[in-house]
């Protein structure tokens, strides 16, 4: 959950740094009260900025369009940008997000952490910052991410590790 403080500052982060983007914002993604962006921001990215309530998580990351992941590291969205070879800015807030960042930013290498000001906000410097390095640098075409994208692939696909561990959690829950 966001303050409206962290929505301003999201929303001319995304605007500063120049780039076009979807913005997928659920209704509940404010602390209890209504998403508002600044006065004329959407008048001012209409061409260029699309903001949603819901997509399809997948299929929007496996659009080639898609140069960057901004996300909260749950481990959905996680498996999502890592099997779509997608680089995340990561933005925790809770629980596992944490320990997910880490392995993304510090083990795979395969995005950068938006960190937060003294006042416990991403300011849109920040935001533009990070962004900006991300599509410029050699995150998007390192061989890492190409790795990662393949490994997760491959354990997911049939004789894989996820695919014989998942099949072994099914026959489990079957003989119970």
């Amino acid at each position: 959950m966001a303050s409206a403080k962290q929505v301003e500052e999201l929303a001319l982060g995304l605007e500063l740094s120049g780039h076009p983007f979807l913005l997928v914002v659920r209704p509940n993604f404010m602390d209890g009260s209504t998403v508002k962006f600044p006065d004329g921001f959407k008048d001012r990215v209409s061409g260029k900025g699309k903001i949603i309530e819901w997509t399809l998580q997948e299929a929007m990351l496996a659009h080639p369009s898609v140069l960057c992941f901004l996300s909260h590291c749950g481990w959905n969205s996680t498996v999502e940008g890592l099997t779509m070879g997608v680089p995340f800015l990561c933005w925790p807030y809770i629980a596992d997000q944490f320990s997910n960042k880490n392995y993304i930013c510090n083990v795979l290498k395969t995005g950068l952490e938006l960190m937060k000001g003294e006042n416990g906000i991403t300011t849109r410097r920040e935001i533009s910052s990070k962004i900006n390095t991300l599509i410029s640098s050699d995150v998007i075409n390192s061989k890492a991410l190409h790795n990662v994208k393949e490994i997760v692939r491959k354990s997911s696909n049939e004789g894989g590790s996820s695919f014989k561990n998942f099949k072994s959690f099914i026959e489990h829950i079957k003989s119970l």
